[in-house]
């Protein structure tokens, strides 16, 4: 095993232990099942935003947003841009009021604002959805952390240790024991870029060729791409390099000439360039470093790639508010006030932190080209400190630093997730049931992803986790916004939305699956990124619905937006009330309200429509 795997296993075993120790310390004070799913609702501002921006930055901030940057360039920005900007969102329409609901899951919510057992039910399985979608990448990424840093290691070894420390944290420990290790592991991955940043910006400063030149990247030193699935590459340039493989449609062994046009090498071929040698890029990427660098100029794109990007901004900027392990951290804030100013602390968090994998993207386009002609470049961060500054000390010591930060990103989101599910499958309509039926929940909420993640091939991180965000903004985003300021939702209004919008989203995402059904059309990009269409199709689907059911208002539904929307210093929502209940201590604060022949109206009092 080499000097530079023996760093980075032993900076990940730190950070391991590092996590189960600070974990350690909540599980002392978890006591029954309010302190495992939301630590008694006592989580103050500070610490709730340091926890929920380290649940948040999952394997796609980390490792996608750097390995995006070096594909796509600044077009690979909007992804970052929505997902911060998702809990702006939040922070206006969602955060405060579904904090005093009292809910502690989404299903919960729907069964609180609906009283309906089927939409409870069908919320259930669309958390369940969502969270394994969101699992799977995480694990993967462990997996592709392990393999990089360890070649003699196998994916799923990566994938198994992850699994296992993130179940045993979560069945031994709960949100409260999750919530101090989250904020440590942000803290870590905020340092893990920052201090590579710095290093090599100042190391190897302005001694690079710049990015403005109408060349393809070039090899910085002889390289060997290993191929491990089917590619087709552009060359703008001639290129001469050894292959070992099926190349071009020919078994081939020893030197290769590529003139300009576009190359295919099948899975399991050896490339070998020399330095200097212009890299081939996959079909689809700029293939020159002056197109790279300017935004929505990219040749050989599809030229309906502007319908996609509004597609991913209406889903990363609405799907933020329907993730379950994103909303189920709100409700550990002791109220709406402070949930506001979590969510305030986490967007500058969140801008803070995406600058770094941006810088490192650009760097890596200088250091670690080769990964553009395999497409591996979710393994970028990881190989640029070597790549840059050799195979010294220091640089193995950047490189361990970075693969700790890289297993902190996984276990803190995959800890999350697996809380959010595990809450929904041990749950009852109104009442969490023994501490073991979550346990147990947490083994299988951990359990099916790992053997999902082993099964399924790795796409790009980033791109993965632009799914479960697509099926959030498709029915739980709907489902909120109207749940909380509109009063005539229905329960069938509500069911329909989810069914219509869930199948919708869901179809898309695993038809994209079938690469020739669509390619060169915009449905190829409708396909991958569906929000455009199927997030209207839900609201729709829910106001239309609802307005022909309107006669299943609930009929105490004042009472219930009112308990959402008025201020905590009224008393109407107190901490600890169950959803499943209604204060009633709104008629002592507003006495007669709603009541035929008191004089007082409701009309007066009602919340926003």
């Amino acid at each position: 095993m080499s000097p530079g795997a023996v760093v980075a296993l032993t900076c990940i075993a730190i950070v391991v232990v590092a996590s189960v120790v600070i974990g350690s310390f909540g599980v002392r004070f978890a006591r029954d099942t309010t302190d495992f799913l939301v630590a008694s609702r006592t989580v103050g501002s500070a610490t709730n935003a340091s926890a929920i921006s380290g649940e948040y930055l999952s394997a796609a901030s980390f490792l996608g947003v750097c390995g995006l940057i070096l594909k796509d360039g600044p077009d690979a920005l909007w992804y970052p841009v929505g997902f911060t900007a998702g809990y702006l969102a939040l922070l206006l329409f969602v955060s405060a009021p579904l904090r005093r609901s009292g809910a502690y899951s989404v299903p919960d919510f729907a069964e609180f604002r609906l009283r309906s057992p089927s939409v409870q039910r069908a919320s259930t399985i669309l958390v369940i959805v969502i969270g394994w979608m969101y699992l799977v990448p995480q694990l993967q990424g462990a997996g592709l952390t392990a393999a990089t840093v360890v070649p003699d290691l196998p994916p799923w070894s990566g994938m198994l240790a992850a699994s296992m420390v993130v179940v045993a944290t979560v069945v031994f420990g709960g949100m409260r024991s999750i919530t101090f290790v989250q904020a440590f592991q942000f803290w870590l991955k905020l340092t893990a870029l920052s201090v590579p940043v710095v290093a090599l910006f100042v190391l190897v400063g302005g001694n690079h060729q710049p990015f403005n030149r109408p060349v393809p990247p070039q090899f910085p030193q002889d390289s060997t791409v290993n191929v491990t699935t089917d590619v087709t590459l552009r060359v703008t340039q001639p290129v001469r390099f050894n292959g070992n493989g099926v190349i071009d449609g020919e078994q081939r062994m020893g030197p290769v000439t590529w003139g300009q046009g576009n190359h295919t090498v099948l899975a399991g071929s050896t490339l070998m360039f020399s330095a200097n040698s212009p890299v081939p890029v996959a079909v689809g990427a700029p293939d020159r470093d002056s197109i790279w660098l300017a935004p929505s100029t990219k040749e050989g794109n599809d030229p309906n790639r502007l319908v996609g990007i509004y597609s991913l901004l209406l889903a990363a900027f609405l799907g933020t508010m329907g993730l379950p392990h994103v909303l189920v951290r709100f409700y550990t804030n002791p109220d709406g006030r402070t949930t506001r100013r979590t969510t305030v602390l986490v967007l500058g968090l969140l801008g803070a932190f995406y600058l770094l994998p941006t810088l490192l993207g650009a760097l890596s386009r200088l250091y670690v080209p080769q990964l553009l002609v395999n497409g591996d470049t979710d393994a970028a961060v990881l190989l640029l400190p070597n790549a840059a500054l050799g195979m010294g000390l220091f640089a193995n010591l950047l490189a361990g630093l970075i693969a700790a930060g890289a297993w902190a990103a996984f276990l803190s989101t995959s800890c999350g997730l697996v809380v959010g599910i595990a809450g929904v499958l041990s749950a009852s309509p109104t009442r969490f049931k023994r501490l073991r039926d979550f346990r147990v929940a947490a083994i299988v909420a951990g359990v099916v992803p790992l053997i999902i993640s082993v099964l399924v091939p790795r796409p790009d991180a980033l791109v993965a986790v632009s799914f479960p965000f697509s099926v959030a903004a498709s029915t739980f985003c709907p489902l909120l916004v109207l749940g909380i300021w509109w009063r005539g939702l229905t329960d069938r209004g509500a069911l329909c939305g989810l069914i219509a919008g869930g199948v919708t989203s869901v179809v898309a995402v695993a038809t994209r699956g079938l690469s020739s059904l669509g390619e060169g059309t915009e449905w190829r990009i409708l396909l991958e990124r569906p929000a455009l269409v199927t997030v209207p199709l839900a609201f729709l689907t829910m106001v239309l619905v609802s307005r022909m059911t309107r006669k299943r208002v609930p009929t105490d539904v004042f009472r219930l937006l009112l308990r959402m929307h008025a201020p905590e210093r009224l008393g109407l929502a107190q901490s600890g009330t169950p959803a499943g209940e209604i204060d009633e201590s709104i008629e002592d604060v507003i006495p007669g309200y709603g009541v035929p022949g008191t004089g007082v109206k409701a009309t007066r009092l009602e919340p926003p429509r």
